[in-house]
């Protein structure tokens, strides 16, 4: 059984936040180009952070363990988590709404900013949509009600599309103009072998990556045509070598800056690597957070990198070090495109 990579010294890894959740941690966000910095967790909270000040300025109680949360503005976060409920909270105001539920565990919350629409994925293989502007009627604030063919594990959006990945391999392709028809702009199947455990869009809106439990990415583009496929490729990554023996870690994370258009993955080993996916290059490796990486967020700039350091239980039950999240300064070097090579005349 491998752990997670050796410690790195305490700066490298970034400033660990005080008031961190106390059970696994699901999600992070940053708020636009704020230092507001949202978490989801198992202990059945939503946490906001000013991580200028490192201070804890939020806590919200869903009631249930939270699988995901979303920024609407500054002041309002939606939820969605084990019990299959889908809530509203305003920090200002101090006041919690109840949009609606699902028939299972919700695991994807998204805001859609264009559209003034929640759109959320759960275990019961639906799709949400919802309104939060409406009275809420017999279904609270459902607009409408996608059904898919699995269960959705991981959702992003672009300004245009949003993109599904569910068990069975199963990726959808949705235009966000025509969300509420429930059809699929593409039906897609993961070029990987294993479970997909998180999609995220390019920056450019181009495509997405996505990863899967066997320590592999996949870039993808929406452009159907075969110019634009022959572009797409998979790497390996979470992978390490210990006497010989060879260890392969889930892939938990991806999160694109829109600065640079690069990205950083993390693992089940420990590792955050950051990457050039235009010219299939990594640019900087940090190693030794005390256990599974299991989220990412970068803030607007692409300055800092909030890295949550919670077991996600790739290797069964077992003692684990606390829950923890890092916001690590980013270096410019560490996320700007290599330039390539000329060749020589």
């Amino acid at each position: 059984m491998a752990a997670p990579a050796a410690a790195a010294a305490p700066g490298l890894l970034g400033r660990e936040l005080l008031d961190p959740p106390r059970d696994g941690i699901t999600s992070l966000q940053f708020f636009a180009d704020t230092a507001l910095l949202l978490a989801s967790s198992w202990d059945g909270t939503a946490r906001v952070y000013d991580v200028a000040a490192g201070t804890l300025q939020g806590t919200f109680a869903h009631g249930a363990p939270v699988l995901d949360a979303a920024f609407e503005n500054e002041g309002l976060i939606y939820t969605g988590g084990l019990g299959g409920a889908v809530k509203r909270y305003d920090f200002f105001a101090g006041q919690e709404a109840s949009l609606g539920t699902h028939d299972a565990p919700v695991k994807c919350v998204e805001w859609l900013p264009s559209r003034g629409l929640l759109v959320t994925g759960s275990w019961d293989s639906t799709l949400r949509l919802w309104d939060p502007r409406l009275a809420p009627g017999p279904a609270g604030q459902q607009v409408a009600r996608v059904q898919l063919p699995g269960k959705v594990y991981s959702m992003s959006a672009s300004d245009t599309r949003l993109v599904v990945g569910m068990s069975g391999r199963h990726v959808d392709v949705y235009d966000l103009r025509t969300l509420e028809a429930g059809q699929p702009e593409q039906r897609r199947e993961s070029s990987l072998k294993f479970q997909t455990r998180c999609v995220r869009c390019f920056a450019d809106g181009a495509g997405y990556a996505l990863a899967s439990v066997e320590g592999r990415v996949a870039m993808e583009f929406f452009d159907t045509s075969e110019a634009a496929q022959a572009r797409k490729y998979a790497f390996k990554c979470h992978r390490r070598n210990e006497a010989g023996k060879d260890f392969v870690f889930p892939v938990n994370a991806i999160a694109f800056n829109r600065r640079f258009g690069t990205f950083a993955t993390g693992g089940g080993d420990g590792v955050v690597n950051f990457w050039d996916g235009e010219n299939k290059k990594r640019l900087h490796q940090v190693a030794g957070y005390p256990t599974s990486v299991a989220a990412l967020a970068f803030n607007g700039a692409a300055t800092k990198l909030a890295v949550a350091a919670s077991y996600t239980f790739e290797q069964g039950e077992r003692e684990h070090p606390a829950d923890a999240i890092f916001v690590r300064d980013v270096a410019e070097g560490e996320v700007r495109p290599k330039q390539r090579q000329q060749a020589p005349a």
